[in-house]
């Protein structure tokens, strides 16, 4: 997903990305074979698997392909070996873009980023030139009273928790707690909207309606590669411009 922190921003991004399903599946299959080979098949021991399957399962990826993945990641049915890697540059606008790919060819993933870069007016930058503004965090989106939600996250170890709308908050987390808050507020009958592990901007960049078209041009074009998992920024586009691009697309 990419960074902005309003929940409408996030779904006008999101149901564009689960609108290319077929591709979504081959990319959550990754996601979820590298989590089981680092970490094992088991979800229960295995936070960073069981994240994915959830993932998996909040699109309606088959219980067959899950599980194919895992044997896959665990080495019970053979399959390709892919390795993580995190290309870095701009946008239009001076948006800051953390890359996250997952590849069995580290020369085709650099030469289609670094392509995508070029086509859609953005700089690809060396390792480091970006990373520094974002952290790895649980990132849950959650409706409920706010003494229900307070409560409920703070008490299963939750980091932040801000106020996005009106009954709905932001809950923010370690990236190994996510799961443990999700189903802590589950659990107290708190709506949880979405939960996922991301990477969280340290500051953000309002971006006007003309360069937001070319940066979502850019995004579309490097989630589209079948090695990149996400496209992580730190924009800030205001949610009627977002809508309004979008619908233009």
């Amino acid at each position: 997903m990419s960074g902005h922190s309003k929940w409408a921003n996030i779904k006008h991004r999101k149901g564009r990305q689960d609108a290319k399903r077929g591709k979504l599946f081959g990319k959550l299959a990754k996601a979820i074979e590298v989590a089981a080979r680092n970490g094992g098949g088991i979800t229960e021991f295995n936070p960073t698997l069981a994240t994915a399957v959830d993932k998996a399962k909040a699109v309606s990826m088959p219980n067959d392909n899950v599980e194919r993945a895992i044997k896959r990641g665990t080495g019970e049915v053979e399959g390709a070996i892919y390795e993580e890697t995190f290309y870095e540059g701009y946008g239009p606008g001076g948006v800051a873009l953390y890359v996250q790919v997952l590849t069995d060819n580290r020369n085709r993933a650099a030469s289609d980023v670094r392509s995508a870069f070029t086509r859609h007016n953005g700089n690809l930058g060396e390792p480091g030139s970006v990373a520094y503004l974002f952290s790895q965090k649980g990132l849950i989106f959650a409706k409920g009273s706010e003494d229900d939600v307070m409560l409920l996250a703070i008490d299963a170890g939750a980091e932040d928790i801000r106020d996005v709308d009106e009954g709905l908050y932001e809950v923010v987390t370690k990236a190994t707690d996510l799961r443990e808050v999700r189903d802590a507020l589950v659990s107290g009958g708190v709506e949880v909207e979405s939960a996922d592990v991301t990477q969280l901007p340290s500051n953000t960049v309002p971006v006007e309606e003309s360069e937001a078209k070319k940066l979502l041009r850019l995004i579309d074009a490097l989630e589209d590669l079948d090695d990149v998992q996400a496209v992580f920024s730190n924009y800030d586009i205001d949610d009627g411009v977002m809508e309004k691009v979008l619908a233009e697309a």
